[in-house]
């Protein structure tokens, strides 16, 4: 069993910067890989960046250049920074990873982005 808990989320303006993190907690974990997705109102869950077990790093175009993943293994935390927002980036994003076969997902954060 696996257990991820988002937070960082908020109300930003256009331009402005937030950090979500993810923490990851249980037996099944142990340094997999994890990634972060997130779906706006009316629409599906999309892709927006992954961070590999050798820390290598895939982002959607949306976001490259502008958000950052990155991992810290002593705290079982995986990080978004998100810098330049836009409003189109406003959605719940999600944490999730897979072990054991099984994929999870956190209870996800909002993040609104005011124009």
């Amino acid at each position: 069993q696996v257990q991820l808990v988002e937070s960082g989320g908020g109300l930003v303006q256009a331009g402005g910067s937030l950090r979500l993190s993810c923490a990851a907690s249980g037996s099944g974990f142990n340094g997999n890989g994890m990634g972060w997705y997130r779906q706006a109102p009316g629409k599906q869950r999309e892709f927006v960046a992954r961070i590999t077990t050798a820390d290598s790093t895939n982002y959607a175009d949306s976001v490259k250049g502008r958000f950052t993943i990155a991992r810290d293994n002593a705290k079982n935390t995986v990080y978004l920074q998100m810098n330049s927002l836009k409003p189109e980036d406003t959605a719940v994003y999600y944490c999730q990873t897979v072990a054991g076969g099984r994929m999870y997902w956190g209870q996800g954060t909002q993040v609104t982005v005011s124009s």
